[in-house]
């Protein structure tokens, strides 16, 4: 199945993407992709449904705001440093375990919502990833096991701002965190619309020009393992997002750093996951109550 969310920010309802291209509203269903639904087996559930209503369920005009296919969840764990040709284009060494920060959770919006540029920020970079959803609370598990906890999967773009986090000194969170700085989505993919997660084609555009191009399958820390690693250090509960990490081609890594400014448009896609695209916007009082 594919999951979406659908409807102005902050009033999504939940819907299906249909294999036809539909787009139809499941919130006959469930009231939300939150961590209660995932929790209660909702997946399962919804399957059902599917079965045997989507077909006369009421369709979502293609027209229609998609929103992050979850809602909010308790949090956002990323993993720095994971494709060899990233660490080297940003002249890191190859970790021995993988590097984990977090991103707020108000940083999430929809798949195709502007990139709002903070106040103070000039060094705003893009970072295609590789996102893996929780769907059943998990403490210590096994890489051979990690994967029966995943609930799907979904295109990221954790968006940086450079000069938060690397020039005042800190966390990295600091610059991963702003609002508008996850757009997540078109959907939430479940398992098994995806055969091989260590393996999918991954690629983003700037204006048009291609500055990402690698695949999954460069990651140093494949998902099973991520899922089994960060187990080890914390209750990962329904809904939770893991976002494995970027490969090379981020504007960081450029001799000349050509940062994103408002006009820009940035493309991305993964295999399997759909494509996303956000048009870059300067900073205003209004479009970040608007955000919101």
């Amino acid at each position: 199945m594919k999951l979406i969310r659908f409807g102005d920010p902050g009033k999504e309802r939940p819907g299906l993407l249909l294999n036809n291209g539909t787009r139809v509203d499941a919130s006959a269903f469930a009231s939300d992709y939150n961590e209660a639904f995932f929790a209660s087996d909702g997946l399962r559930g919804l399957r059902d449904w599917s079965a045997n209503s989507a077909a006369s369920a009421p369709v979502v005009s293609p027209q229609a705001r998609l929103g992050p296919p979850i809602c909010r969840p308790s949090k956002i764990v990323c993993i720095g440093l994971n494709f060899r040709d990233h660490a080297a284009e940003t002249g890191a060494k190859i970790p021995l375990e993988p590097v984990i920060f977090f991103k707020s959770t108000t940083a999430l919006v929809g798949p195709n919502d502007s990139l709002m540029i903070p106040k103070g920020a000039d060094k705003v970079d893009w970072e295609v990833e590789f996102a893996i959803v929780i769907g059943r609370r998990v403490n210590y598990v096994a890489r051979e096991d990690a994967l029966n906890y995943v609930a799907g999967y979904a295109l990221h773009n954790d968006y940086s701002e450079r000069g938060f986090q690397k020039d005042r000194g800190g966390q990295w969170v600091k610059g991963k965190s702003c609002d508008t700085f996850a757009p997540l989505g078109p959907f939430l993919a479940t398992p098994d619309e995806i055969s091989d997660p260590g393996n999918l084609k991954m690629w983003l555009k700037v204006n048009g020009v291609t500055r990402q191009n690698s695949s999954t399958a460069n990651m140093i820390f494949d998902p099973a393992f991520l899922v089994s690693y960060v187990s080890q250090f914390m209750s990962l509960l329904p809904g939770d997002v893991i976002s494995t990490g970027t490969p090379a081609g981020v504007a960081l890594g450029m001799k000349t750093p050509a940062y994103l400014k408002p006009g820009d448009v940035v493309e991305l896609g993964i295999e399997g996951l759909g494509e996303s695209h956000q048009q870059v916007v300067a900073f205003s009082e209004a479009h970040y109550a608007t955000a919101r």
